[in-house]
């Protein structure tokens, strides 16, 4: 699994003109599956996320965790994280997961957030074409990969 996490001071995902979700200060997070991922790779990540200290102390330094801070989780899908760039213009996305796969590992990922952090963890809509609105905090933006844990 592969995410790339944005600290913002609020995003939002539009579907069709909608809003499907908005959050205020916390964590936009894009999620990309890949088919050798499993439930372990989402729980890692769920510890990686919520103990990351990004947010600032009362002396500036990032050193409280979203949990700490109070902060709201959007998670989105994004199989384009695992493009294939090396031949050619066009990417190709061979290793992302199929739908299968794909999406009972995303909905176990924002679960699992949810469950850990007691909080409403917003969504987009899997497979959607979606407006994704964000303003950066900082701005703080990291990525994570499970197959590089060490």
């Amino acid at each position: 699994m592969r995410i790339v996490i944005q600290r913002v001071s609020r995003a939002s995902v539009t579907i069709g003109g909608n809003v499907k979700s908005a959050i205020g200060k916390g964590f936009l997070i894009l999620l990309g599956v890949e088919e050798s991922d499993t439930e372990s790779d989402a729980e890692w990540l769920v510890k990686k996320v919520i103990g990351l200290r990004v947010f600032d102390d009362e002396n500036g330094v990032m050193n409280l965790n979203i949990s700490q801070v109070g902060g709201d989780m959007l998670v989105v899908s994004q199989f384009t994280l695992f493009a294939s760039y090396k031949k050619g213009n066009r990417p190709s996305w061979l290793r992302a997961a199929r739908h299968e796969i794909s999406v009972p590992l995303y909905e176990y990922f924002c679960r699992r957030l949810q469950e850990e952090t007691g909080k409403e963890i917003g969504t987009g809509e899997f497979g959607a074409m979606m407006d994704v609105e964000l303003l950066n905090d900082g701005p703080v933006t990291i990525c994570m990969d499970t197959k590089n844990k060490e």
